[in-house]
């Protein structure tokens, strides 16, 4: 493994490891994050967004509205996370191609992609789920910090725990 993918690969496990007991929105930003306009983006269907207000958007930059802070703002105003330590594989079960560049332009080098697996719970009705996702972390700077964040997950169950927005009973 050259010494930029093990870069790579050794940053993007401790960025998922860190993700077990996470530190604030801003800590985890800052230490894993490229300073001049990360990214993070977790995909899913644009519908869903009345109930996963983070899903369908690109979150950009650290601070601000619709910045990277405001994602885990939306997310823990919506999910809860309980993963642990067998959430994410070892390093060796990270793929890692340190010379690769995504579309984006200005963006730095590398792609790293790993699936995880946790338990989700809705944070207004409690309803809980399992489920296996997938991380594709991108536009590495020269220290290993991620510019893009981008997430695959099951939307469908989360849409469902959290149920519906208003009660339509009249």
């Amino acid at each position: 493994m050259s010494s930029s993918a093990s870069l790579l690969s050794s940053k993007s496990h401790s960025f998922c490891q860190a993700l077990i007991s996470p530190p604030s929105p801003t800590t985890l930003i800052s230490k894993y994050f490229t300073p001049s306009s990360p990214k993070i983006t977790e995909h899913g269907p644009k519908w869903c967004r009345d109930r996963l207000p983070f899903l369908a958007k690109t979150f950009t930059g650290t601070s601000g509205p619709d910045s990277c802070e405001t994602y885990f703002e939306l997310l823990s105003k919506t999910l809860k996370m309980h993963m642990h330590e067998k959430s994410f594989p070892s390093q060796r079960g990270f793929i890692v191609d340190a010379d690769a560049t995504t579309e984006e332009k200005g963006g730095g080098k590398g792609v790293v992609c790993v699936v995880g697996n946790a338990e989700f719970e809705s944070v207004k009705t409690g309803k809980k789920w399992r489920e296996k996702f997938m991380y594709r972390l991108s536009g590495f700077d020269e220290e290993g910090r991620i510019g893009h964040w981008e997430i695959w997950s099951d939307p469908l169950s989360a849409w469902d725990a959290v149920g519906p927005e208003k009660d339509n009973k009249h």
